[in-house]
């Protein structure tokens, strides 16, 4: 991004469309033809044996970098026999993945001054690359204060949903106290909400706290990321359950890229797409996620 100066994933869930999906309306208004492919160990190391490690080249990037790919080495785990026969070579952290995700979608919809992901630079680049009139602002202006938009709460709202989390009782070891995760004074949270914290507050709280305060279409899309993790996080896993979330979750990133910023998505959002396949492949997350029970 231009104005941000980071790295935006947007526009990454369209490969993983089934083809019944296999037109896609954009952000720029562009209809583009994706198919689902899930890549195997074999086609990826085809399309990556022959670029260097980053030993033998530590700072020359490959041929075709940002232009067909975006890798700039090969990674040295390729070198193991068994490297392109693993059905899950990175297993992803469920705990880590749900609470930047969290962290994202309830800093930028709360509007959390120094936390969100919306702000002047975002909206500067939503000019330049999107086709979204409603989020534009001019490019010239150089205030600090940007309109509020549909994503977004009113500060009275914001105040009432604080206030709200604050009030929360839960048996003892559930959650922390969350009336310490909430400072009213300044309508923002403490460093005082750790990760399980964001655990229960987006999988039990946040479709409740947003439901009155959200256009319908903006609050479905939350719901329904509240809603998977729900059921990744299960300890009992419905196989047919998963596999309809596997076919459903690109479609539903893809509603959201419609809603948030293209600052709004980072590796954390585009990693939920592949949650659904490694619940299937290697069992409930409770025996790979990081929290110690």
């Amino acid at each position: 991004m231009r104005a941000r100066k980071d790295v935006c994933c947007s526009g990454r869930r369209m490969r993983h469309l089934s083809s019944a999906s296999s037109v896609v309306e954009t952000d720029t208004n562009l209809f583009v033809k994706v198919k689902r492919n899930h890549d195997i160990g074999e086609e990826i190391y085809n399309r990556v044996r022959h670029f260097p490690t980053a030993m033998e080249e530590p700072n020359q990037e490959p041929y075709g970098y940002c232009d067909t790919h975006k890798w700039t080495k090969r990674s040295i785990f390729w070198e193991l026999p068994y490297w392109k026969d693993l059905l899950i070579r990175h297993n992803l952290d469920v705990m880590h993945t749900e609470k930047n995700v969290f962290d994202n979608i309830f800093n930028t919809v709360m509007d959390l001054k120094g936390k969100t992901k919306d702000g002047l630079a975002a909206r500067k680049d939503m000019t330049i690359w999107c086709d979204r009139p409603e989020l534009s602002v001019d490019l010239e202006y150089q205030g600090k204060e940007v309109p509020k938009v549909v994503y977004q709460v009113t500060e009275p709202q914001k105040a009432a949903i604080l206030k709200w989390l604050a009030s929360q009782k839960f048996p003892d070891g559930y959650c922390s106290n969350l009336s310490r995760c909430v400072d009213m004074n300044k309508l923002t949270t403490t460093t005082s909400m750790k990760t399980h914290d964001a655990h229960v507050i987006m999988q039990r709280l946040l479709p409740i706290a947003l439901k009155e305060m959200l256009p319908e279409h903006v609050w479905s899309c939350i719901t329904e990321i509240s809603l998977l993790f729900q059921s990744i996080c299960s300890s009992v896993l419905d196989a047919a359950s998963l596999r309809r979330l596997q076919e459903s979750v690109p479609i539903l990133m893809c509603n959201l890229e419609k809603i948030m910023p293209p600052s709004f998505f980072d590796t954390m959002e585009h990693l939920i797409i592949h949650l659904p396949y490694e619940a299937l492949t290697a069992g409930p997350v409770f025996y790979r996620w990081m929290y110690r029970f």
